[in-house]
């Protein structure tokens, strides 16, 4: 059986889909680092934590909703604790799990980075789409979401 190839609308709209892939969060990275010494995870990490409840979340809920895998995280959580932005605890529901905290100062970077943050995505991606391109953008997005989250289980939420 012969394979069934792209056809060249859809190899450009791929390649075009695996640039901006790897530059906007270049992009993104860079100015993270550059206005907080962050990089673009671990600001991922600290804004879902300034989000939760109490700005605290059991780490397995904490990786989901990040984007990160247990192992990633546990080395991100690692550095922003050396930094004294945030602290683990044990889960006081079970005793078993772990709880992330975001600790005053942590707050205090996101409060500081945010403005910046958005500034920099406004820029990099929402500035160059019409409001019809955008939401045309956000349901294409969904549709592939849902086929590679089917129960979502797998992505952050909104």
């Amino acid at each position: 059986m012969a394979p069934t190839w792209l056809d060249d609308q859809q190899q450009h709209t791929w390649r075009t889909w695996l640039a901006v892939a790897e530059l906007l969060p270049r992009a993104l990275d860079a100015q993270l680092q550059r206005d907080a010494g962050l990089t673009h995870p671990a600001y991922v990490v600290l804004a879902m934590l300034s989000e939760a409840p109490e700005r605290r979340q059991r780490m397995s809920e904490l990786a989901r909703a990040a984007n990160q895998s247990q192992s990633r995280l546990s080395h991100t959580v690692a550095r922003l604790e050396e930094r004294g932005w945030v602290r683990r605890e044990k889960s006081a529901d079970d005793g078993r799990g772990n709880v992330c905290v975001l600790l005053d100062e942590g707050w205090d970077v996101v409060r500081r980075v945010a403005p910046g943050h958005v500034a920099a995505v406004r820029e990099g991606f929402f500035d160059a789409l019409t409001a019809d391109q955008a939401a045309a953008l956000d349901e294409a997005l969904t549709a592939v979401l849902d086929r590679l989250d089917p129960d979502q289980s797998l992505r952050r939420g909104r």
